[in-house]
């Protein structure tokens, strides 16, 4: 038994298939399985092509097995006019929770935001999801009512366009 304590880095090109394995397990937990539409390529052209649009940390075991992820993208705050941080998604799977290890992911990012002067680390969490937002509360973490998220799907773009 190797008792090793995880390790977080960056993702690399060769990290698509669990990360996409991970997503899919997250939308599933979150009753959104059939919101998936993409794939490991498309992910990879997302995460690694000529203009990458996110980036990811990953936590793995001693074994070098992948079981979890932060999947994160810079914003840009115009009062503060500084960037900031944006945690799109954060999933450690179910076997590995309770040992510390989404806190140590949602840490590893604190500390990049830090490092790179951002004035904001945001993230959204389902108004369902009680056990996220007690342990983000936990951290300090504000749970900010008064905001709604506000979305044009594809379609919705597309119309835009037309008028």
């Amino acid at each position: 038994m190797n008792t090793t304590a995880p390790t977080i880095r960056d993702a690399t090109p060769a990290d698509c298939t669990a990360i996409f394995g991970l997503i899919t397990e997250l939308a599933a937990y979150e009753k959104l399985a059939s919101a998936v539409t993409g794939n490991a390529d498309m992910l990879r052209t997302s995460l690694f092509g000529a203009q990458p649009a996110a980036q990811c940390a990953l936590i793995e075991d001693a074994d070098k097995n992948v079981f979890g992820m932060a999947l994160y993208f810079f914003t840009f705050s115009t009062f503060l006019t500084k960037r900031g941080m944006y945690l799109e998604d954060l999933y450690v799977q179910p076997d590995k929770r309770g040992g510390g290890h989404g806190r140590a992911l949602l840490l590893h990012l604190a500390a990049k935001a830090h490092a790179l002067d951002c004035g904001r680390f945001e993230w959204r969490v389902l108004d369902w999801n009680t056990p996220a937002i007690d342990f983000y509360k936990s951290l300090g973490a504000a749970i900010m009512p008064e905001w709604h998220l506000v979305r044009l799907d594809e379609q919705g773009i597309a119309a835009c366009t037309k008028t």
